[in-house]
């Protein structure tokens, strides 16, 4: 059965992803308009082609082409912020369009995807698009977890989708994408100690330092920021690893009801705490993309054809 919001943003983690981005062919917003009022039916007849396989997607709309689609607006959908600070820079490099496509079987991910892509047909042009895979025990490439501090069970939903605070748009989600590219020559030729150091974890047995015993530069103190009342701020991470011979990375994928939080771990991490603390795990890997967008219910998307 359809739920009322995209099912990729809270289903639990998959061993298979693809993320794709596209552009607008704005001459053909009507075709534009149509496919995505047939998405949902599309996604939930490939659902039940493949049963077993946890089969997911969302599909996201950034600022660039939103306005084109609805008058009213997300009340925080905004372009990816470009933040700079004195090592690290992140630049948006915004598109129009995102799938989020994920299973447990990397044929069902495909077959999902270009079903929807040929949907959209020339009404959009690929941008990119990233395979990505379960690596190990949900490890990144640097051989440390990700995605330890996730919300569990309701509280997925309680953190990323939009309630009735914006109630035009409720059951839909802000979200986050980066493409990292690893320097894994240079974070090998570290030793363990440094690289723990670095995260603020262990590497093996992924226990979390005590706080003081982490380090002001430590990823885990940059990503972990609490609000006035000593309360976690949450995003659902959603990120997985891509590698191929000669480039290796994390696809950095997040929900949040708001970007609000999210836009405050970038800046932790680029430009650090009252003393310009930064976040040293920047230093072993760099990001090429930056992209930020909405994604409805689905709803919102059957309304618009």
């Amino acid at each position: 059965m359809m739920t009322i919001y995209q099912s990729g943003i809270i289903a639990e983690a998959s061993s298979d992803a693809l993320f794709i981005t596209l552009n607008v062919d704005r001459s053909e917003i009507n075709a534009l308009r149509n496919t995505l009022g047939a998405a949902p039916a599309l996604i939930e007849e490939l659902q039940s082609q493949f049963p077993a396989a946890e089969l997911h997607a969302s599909i996201g709309l950034s600022s660039l082409i939103w306005d084109d689609l609805d008058r009213n607006r997300p009340q925080f959908l905004a372009p990816f912020p470009h933040i700079a600070g004195k090592d690290i820079e992140f630049i948006p490099t915004d598109v129009d369009l995102v799938l989020h496509i994920r299973s447990s079987r990397h044929d069902a991910t495909y077959q999902l995807a270009n079903v929807l892509f040929n949907a959209f047909g020339s009404s959009v042009r690929l941008v990119e698009e990233v395979s990505c895979f379960k690596y190990l025990d949900n490890r990144d490439l640097t051989g440390f977890v990700d995605g330890t501090e996730n919300p569990a069970g309701e509280q997925r939903k309680a953190v990323a989708l939009v309630g009735s605070e914006d109630q035009s748009f409720e059951h839909g989600s802000y979200f986050n994408l980066m493409r990292f590219v690893h320097d894994l020559e240079k974070w090998e030729n570290e030793d363990l100690k440094t690289q723990e150091d670095v995260y603020g974890r262990t590497k093996h047995t992924n226990q979390e330092y005590p706080s003081a015993e982490k380090s002001v530069h430590a990823h885990t103190k940059r990503t972990s920021l609490k609000d006035e009342n000593g309360d976690s701020l949450e995003i659902l991470r959603h990120s997985m690893p891509f590698a191929s011979l000669t480039e290796k990375g994390l696809m950095f994928a997040s929900y949040s009801k708001t970007p609000v939080i999210f836009n405050l771990m970038l800046e932790s991490m680029v430009k650090g705490d009252e003393h310009g603390n930064t976040d040293h795990l920047m230093k072993y890997t760099r990001a090429t993309t930056g992209q930020a967008f909405f994604v409805p219910s689905n709803k919102w998307l059957v309304s618009l054809s």
